[in-house]
C-alpha cells in the first residue's frame, strides 16, 4: 500500500513497475465486482487513477492476519482536503506476493450518530 499510494517520490510508471514485479503475482485474482480479472487489468486501474487523483492519499489504520490472508482497514482520500472513504482489503498471499483480493468500502460521512468514528 506504501508504494501504490504514499510515494510522491517515485514516478507513476515506477511503482507500476514495482507493484508488477515485486508485489502482485502473475495470477491474480480480482474478487471487486466493478474490476476485470488479473494482474494488469488492476495495475492499469492503477496508472489510471495517479492521473485522475494526483493527490490521492491512503492510510493504514489496523491490520491483521491469518496464515496466508492479511486484512488491512483503509482511509482513502482522493483529495487532502475531502473526507474520503473506509475500506477493508483482504488479501491472500503467495511467495510473498498478493494473489487474491477481496475489498468492501464505504463513504466517510460527515457526521454520525455515535463518537466512535469508523477508524
Amino acid at each position: 500500500m506504501e508504494i501504490l499510494e504514499n510515494r510522491p517520490d517515485l514516478e507513476p510508471q515506477e511503482s507500476i513497475d514495482i507493484l508488477r514485479n515485486e508485489c502482485y503475482g502473475e495470477n491474480f485474482i480480482e474478487h471487486a465486482p466493478n474490476i476485470p480479472d488479473g494482474r494488469d487489468a488492476l495495475l492499469s486501474l492503477f496508472a489510471s487513477r495517479y492521473k485522475k487523483y494526483p493527490e490521492l492519499s491512503m492510510t493504514v489504520n489496523r491490520t491483521a492476519s491469518d496464515g496466508d490472508l492479511v486484512w488491512l482497514h483503509l482511509h482513502v482520500k482522493h483529495t487532502p482536503e475531502s473526507l474520503g472513504g473506509a475500506g477493508i482489503q483482504i488479501f491472500r498471499m503467495k511467495e510473498g506476493k498478493i494473489v487474491e483480493l477481496w475489498g468492501v468500502g464505504q463513504p466517510v460521512p460527515k457526521e454520525s450518530k455515535n463518537n466512535n468514528t469508523i477508524f
